[in-house]
């Protein structure tokens, strides 16, 4: 079994910073392809290490078990893989998870890390819980498949808006008998499942010089409940956490507004 995680770097000219970005679950490296291809042109100095977590992407299943800690480990050993550890880590969804318990197991080497429309905690009753029902669904897509619109139809049948069954539809892989999905759902369903019970607002909470917590909450995300909401505004003064709104975007930041994203980005790193 392959053992190594599949990655995409983008460099600048002059690449003096390495930077590592987790996509959110049944994502992969190529969704972030665009917006990072754009960050870097705009900005030489960084090297951008696009990651497909383990079950993702072109990344294998890798050896269970599947939690979070073991993407964290996944991350380590590709560090140790490019002979580099990156001063920022940034993830998106359930890649901010990642890059929060990251952050936590080696917090000296890092300089920053980035949670975009992720919360630190209380999942359960979050509407991220509704990742389970599209998992179900996505179960009951025939396979393998002869075009992409066919998943497209499939998810619209099912009730899910076009914006969200076309971007379902760039996750699906060719093999010679057809379409398949390019994410072990076995292996996502694990995830989540870990994903769920994470509890990680020690890092964000407690003071500390390194590294910086930056937690982007999309102004329209309904993934914010008041409690989280609350307890955030409640952190002391002394903590590492800097809380952003991007305005004018829903789930999918780097889509919604990624100039926005970009120049809050640009500020800070």
């Amino acid at each position: 079994m392959m053992s190594a995680l599949s990655y995409t770097v983008v460099e600048g000219s002059r690449p003096q910073r390495d930077v590592f970005l987790c996509h959110g679950i049944l994502g992969s490296a190529r969704n972030w392809l665009g917006f990072t291809r754009k960050w870097v042109r705009r900005n030489p100095e960084l090297r951008v290490v696009l990651v497909d977590l383990r079950g993702h992407g072109d990344s294998p299943s890798m050896t269970p078990p599947h939690t979070v800690a073991a993407c964290v480990a996944d991350l380590h050993a590709l560090a140790k893989q490019l002979q580099s550890h990156p001063s920022v880590v940034i993830g998106h969804s359930f890649g901010g998870r990642v890059a929060l318990a990251y952050a936590t197991s080696q917090p000296d080497l890092l300089e920053q890390v980035w949670v975009l429309d992720a919360t630190p905690g209380d999942v359960a009753d979050s509407p991220d819980t509704d990742i389970t029902d599209v998992i179900a669904t996505l179960r009951e897509v025939p396979q393998p498949l002869q075009n992409r619109s066919d998943v497209v139809e499939f998810l619209s049948n099912r009730g899910y808006d076009e914006t969200i069954s076309r971007w379902m539809s760039t996750n699906l892989r060719r093999t010679p008998q057809g379409l398949v999905w390019r994410f072990d759902l076995d292996v996502v369903v694990s995830l989540i499942e870990d994903y769920f019970v994470q509890d990680l607002w020690e890092l964000v909470e407690t003071p500390a010089s390194e590294p910086e917590v930056h937690l982007v909450q999309a102004e329209r995300s309904n993934r914010w409940t008041p409690r989280i909401c609350q307890r955030l505004e409640s952190l002391p003064s002394s903590a590492p956490t800097h809380l952003h709104v991007l305005a004018h975007s829903d789930h999918w930041v780097h889509v919604d507004n990624p100039e926005g994203l970009l120049a809050l980005l640009e500020d800070w790193i």
